[in-house]
């Protein structure tokens, strides 16, 4: 155990979602609320909002796994749409997607490894 390493509490509702630029994404069509972006903090973890009518390409990413709860909305996953309390995961490097909501979505995203819209680890698959 190290003594040194602290539990993060973060108050989601606190903090204001950001545009989230995805490649190939509809233009302003994402932001999230970033609620731990370091990985030596624990699990990263994000509140990703897709707009009504916003599309995310199927892609894919090599350094983690990703999941998905669906807290509010409807998520579209690969054509099927998803509604509050559904868990989706995808391994690293299976594609998945494209993602898009038509009424707007809150989405609870988990990565084993934090998605830099600066330098991403997203690999468009269409």
């Amino acid at each position: 155990m190290n003594p040194d390493l602290k539990s993060l509490i973060v108050d989601a509702a606190a903090i204001a979602a950001i545009p989230f630029p995805i490649p190939g994404a509809t233009p302003g069509g994402v932001s999230a609320t970033l609620l731990n972006v370091d990985g030596d903090k624990g699990i990263v973890t994000t509140i990703i909002h897709i707009a009504a009518g916003a599309r995310i390409p199927a892609h894919y990413h090599n350094d983690g796994a990703e999941a998905h709860y669906v807290l509010e909305g409807d998520f579209i996953n690969a054509g099927v749409t998803y509604g509050p309390g559904t868990f989706v995961t995808h391994p690293k490097g299976v594609v998945h997607g494209p993602h898009a909501s038509r009424g707007g979505c809150k989405i609870l995203t988990l990565q084993t490894a934090y998605v830099d819209p600066a330098a991403p680890d997203f690999h468009i698959a269409e």
